[in-house]
């Protein structure tokens, strides 16, 4: 039983990190490249974890598998976060169907922060 379960979790994973394989591959923008791979990819590895703690049943191992989970879950999300940053502040374009630029002419380049509602930004 344990060792179908592990299997299917792997598989699961495995799965996970395919999706997240094409969608860099696949998707038009660096902002979109980064949502695929942070979020298929935590998962994919979250069930590939999962999958070798309940196949090994050590408990060394499964504390070391939830140790690379929670450290994924805390570090993808900044991490693509700053990413992104450095590519909007970089002048990489967004794809031509995006529908909408929120930051457009709300962010102050000399201090890297948003603009206030109130501040205008230096011409």
């Amino acid at each position: 039983m344990e060792t179908n379960i592990s299997t299917v979790l792997m598989l699961i994973g495995a799965f996970f990190m395919l999706v997240a394989a094409l969608g860099v591959v696949r998707l038009p923008d660096v902002f979109m490249r980064l949502h695929s791979s942070t979020k298929s990819a935590t998962l994919g590895v979250g069930c590939i974890m999962l999958g070798a703690a309940i196949h090994f049943g050590d408990l060394g191992l499964g504390a070391q598998s939830l140790a690379i989970v929670v450290f994924l879950l805390a570090t993808a999300p900044v991490a693509a976060h700053l990413l992104g940053r450095a590519a909007y502040l970089s002048g990489v374009p967004l794809w031509e169907k995006t529908l909408s630029d929120e930051l457009q002419g709300r962010y102050d380049e000399t201090r890297h922060d948003l603009a206030s509602p109130t501040e205008s930004l230096p011409s």
